[in-house]
């Protein structure tokens, strides 16, 4: 073998070596910032019992807590405590839930669209099977009295 062969070869293995440190770097790097930013990061429920709520509010987070860690029963996107609770006084407390309210009600109504919407195309697709199985019937019908 040539000296030319032989150092492109040396040279080869340096730049394959080199390139597998750098993506051994990268993933530990990446694993790292992954496993760091987890603890940082708190469940919604810690994050609301920090601030200060009133009393109704206190409930309904709880019963939300309840019911999501409950794998029995259904999640409700809509709480009864929530429409009987009284409106806060303060006014930035107050208008924070009525944003949530018409967030809740935008959801419900995106809800009620789309589920009208899966209805009608059921509907549709209904009656296009029928017609199909009634034309497969006459096919059915015909070839028999054909033979």
């Amino acid at each position: 073998m040539r000296l030319e062969q032989e150092n492109t070869s040396i040279l080869l293995w340096w730049i394959i070596g080199g390139i597998v440190v750098l993506v051994g770097l990268y993933v530990a790097y990446a694993q790292f910032f992954a496993n760091s930013a987890a603890p940082q990061t708190a469940p919604p429920a810690q994050v609301v019992k920090a601030a200060p709520v009133t009393p109704a509010a206190q409930a309904q987070v709880s019963n939300v807590a309840t019911t999501a860690t409950a794998a029995s029963e259904p999640l409700t996107l809509v709480d009864e405590n929530i429409l009987k609770a009284p409106v806060s006084e303060n006014a930035t407390m107050a208008k924070d839930e009525m944003a949530k309210l018409d967030d809740v009600q935008k959801q419900l109504t995106d809800q009620e669209s789309t589920l009208t919407q899966q209805h009608q195309d059921a509907d549709a697709l209904i009656k296009l099977k029928e017609e199909q199985i009634k034309l497969l019937e006459a096919q059915l019908a015909q070839q028999q009295a054909d033979s």
